[in-house]
């Protein structure tokens, strides 16, 4: 009886064990399908983007991590060293970790981060002899995307 317990509980956890590892399959769906047949390289986004501060567009990119599986954030690489975080306007979309290197076609909304780069202080911090608080900014996180959409290449 109990060679039979343990028999029926191993076929039933051992298939489960086995789901985590597949690969994605090209085409692989999170959220809506993007529509659009001609993305824009994640490259070339900011130089797409020109002097407009938010553009709803289709990127094309490699994802170099996904931050956070629940809620759907990950990176996408922008060349030179550039990262554009990106994250699902759904938050109940989740990712999996076997996303990173994958190259994914992505539709959302991309945004430029406008950040103070002239030391600015908080409110209340102008009396001299006080320690004046600099706000700290990422430089690789200029764009950031909400997606709507993506797509497994």
């Amino acid at each position: 009886m109990k060679k039979l317990l343990l028999i029926i509980t191993l076929c039933t956890t051992l298939p489960a064990f086995a789901r985590q590892n597949t690969a994605l399959p090209h085409g692989t769906v999170y959220g809506v399908k993007p529509t659009s047949t001609a993305p824009v390289a994640a490259e070339r986004l900011e130089a797409y983007m020109d002097k407009k501060t938010r553009i709803s567009t289709t990127i094309k990119g490699r994802v170099i991590g996904v931050t956070k599986p629940k809620g759907g954030w990950f990176d996408i690489d922008a060349g030179k060293g550039k990262v554009i975080a990106a994250h699902f306007k759904n938050i109940g979309t989740n990712l999996p970790v076997d996303l990173k290197g994958k190259t994914v076609i992505v539709e959302g909304v991309a945004a430029k981060e406008f950040i103070a780069d002239d030391l600015q202080h908080f409110a209340g911090d102008t009396v001299k002899g006080k320690k004046q608080h600099t706000v700290k900014t990422d430089p690789k996180h200029r764009l950031t995307f909400e997606v709507t959409g993506l797509m497994v290449e």
